[in-house]
């Protein structure tokens, strides 16, 4: 089961609203292209939005489902991939003092990437979660305005320490 989490410099306020904006989903999922919303109204359970995955020359049809939302700290998909089936993404908030920390947990359900499910797989589920993560910290920290911690800082002025 692939497993990672990542401390992010926002509240978890402005992850949710992140999570929350299905326009922003290309921005921070790795994959996806062309987001348009299909049903209901993201993320509410049971509400969908249908992308465009690249594979190659191709373009796979895609939707992701919303299987489960508590608002402002779980947001679980299901990701239906084609013919390779579908996988759970589960999404966990939790505050910590003013930033938030986030874990994402992800594995086939249904069709042949159940089957194939190995370590190879996971491994690239993994490196996939670290890029997903730092895609979702990015547009997070941005829009929370916060400078994040270890920026540079501005240097005094001459005369004074």
């Amino acid at each position: 089961m692939a497993v990672r989490h990542r401390l992010v410099q926002a509240s978890p306020r402005a992850v949710w609203a992140v999570l929350a904006d299905p326009e922003s989903y290309v921005r921070w999922v790795v994959g996806p292209c062309e987001v348009t919303p299909q049903r209901g109204r993201w993320p509410e359970v049971g509400a969908t939005i249908h992308y465009e995955m690249p594979v190659g020359p191709a373009r796979l049809s895609n939707e992701t489902v919303v299987r489960r939302c508590e608002e402002g700290s779980v947001l679980e998909l299901e990701a239906k991939a084609g013919p390779l089936g579908t996988g759970r993404i589960a999404l966990e908030l939790r505050p910590w003092g003013d930033d938030c920390l986030i874990f994402v947990d992800e594995h086939p359900l249904r069709g042949p990437g159940g089957a194939l499910h190995n370590t190879a797989v996971e491994l690239f589920i993994h490196l996939r979660h670290r890029a997903m993560l730092a895609r979702l910290a990015h547009l997070c920290e941005e829009r929370d305005g916060r400078k994040p911690r270890g920026a540079a800082h501005t240097r005094p002025e001459a005369g004074h320490a």
